[in-house]
């Protein structure tokens, strides 16, 4: 029946499903360049990006619960929110349900696609190539800009999609960021999505993907040397594994 399904489920997506995918993709990057370009990019950005991710997951069929929703709903500041990364639904799934001003993160390779790079450099968001020590000094300055004008940065500490559906090891530049501008970190697990789209695979496969918003933590509550930063990080990885299963953490 689980063969079945997925044949099912790959005949309507190659023939239906990913052909809505790109319209709308490209219907809203569109919109969103427009909006960015008469000055209203903040609010293009934020409520298009919302209803393409939306409309992603919907065309896929990967519905989404979501867990400690009121962990995000009455910040009033900016913060910087970390997540783990298991496939690239986990940004349509931070995207969809975490409504906030915010910026990304991202890879320099996303400045190159047509229409999504056009949006994300129309959007401001900030782009970072791991290869160049320059480009992590530049992606740091932008992310505390953006977090001074009250925007909340979205990062994945771990870099890149995991492999394995592990958790993987997290950078320091998100922890560091927080606690120079002295501003909360608000971890979210995302569980599920590695195995609607692992790190290789082309077809995605339908599936409930879970998302835990944990409470706000601050760097401040563990203090400012630099040992006390990387006991922070362990405290939030510690935190986002607590609510993935067993074998995955």
């Amino acid at each position: 029946m689980k063969a079945l399904f997925k044949i099912i489920y790959w005949i309507y997506f190659i023939l239906l499903g990913a052909w809505l995918f790109i319209a709308e993709t490209i219907i809203i990057c569109l919109l969103i360049v427009l909006w960015c370009s008469i000055g209203y990019g903040s609010w293009g950005t934020r409520n298009f990006g919302r209803v393409w991710a939306k409309l992603a997951l919907w065309i896929q069929w990967c519905p989404v619960e979501v867990i400690g929703k009121e962990n995000f709903v009455s910040k009033k500041n900016a913060c910087v929110v970390v997540a783990n990364h298991q496939s690239s639904f986990d940004i349509y799934v931070l995207y969809a349900h975490i409504d906030m001003p915010f910026k990304w993160v991202l890879k320099e390779s996303l400045r190159r696609m047509l229409f999504v790079g056009w949006a994300c450099e129309a959007s401001g968001f900030i782009f970072v190539d791991n290869t160049k020590k320059s480009s992590i000094v530049d992606t740091m300055t932008s992310a505390k800009k953006a977090l001074k004008e009250g925007y909340s940065v979205f990062i994945f500490p771990e870099g890149t999609r995991t492999l394995t559906g592990k958790l993987g090891r997290f950078k320091k530049g998100a922890f560091a960021m927080a606690s120079e501008l002295d501003v909360d970190v608000l971890p979210v697990t995302i569980d599920g999505a590695y195995d609607v789209l692992k790190k290789g695979d082309f077809l995605p496969m339908p599936g409930k993907i879970k998302m835990t918003i944990h409470p706000s933590m601050k760097t401040s509550d563990y203090g400012h040397e630099p040992a006390d930063l990387i006991r922070f990080g362990e405290a939030v990885k510690e935190q986002i594994a607590s609510a993935l299963p067993e074998e995955n953490r």
